[in-house]
């Protein structure tokens, strides 16, 4: 699927802001709203999105299980 349609789907089912996901995925809060405006994304960013996009929402174990 072209990483604009994924996105713009991802947006869509997680109920995200656009900013929000340019912030969190790579760091530029304008990295969506450049992109509809016709902004190319390079190879190396449309992975880094794909992986972000694969683990949003997955939390690492948590910390006092393994206080116990």
């Amino acid at each position: 699927m072209h990483i604009k349609r994924l996105i713009e789907r991802f947006l869509r089912d997680q109920g995200l802001p656009p900013t929000k996901f340019g912030r969190l995925a790579a760091r530029d809060p304008r990295l969506v709203l450049d992109i509809r405006l016709g902004r190319e994304i390079r190879p190396e960013m449309e992975e880094k999105l794909r992986a972000f996009k694969c683990s949003y929402g997955e939390k690492p174990d948590a910390q006092g299980s393994e206080r116990q």
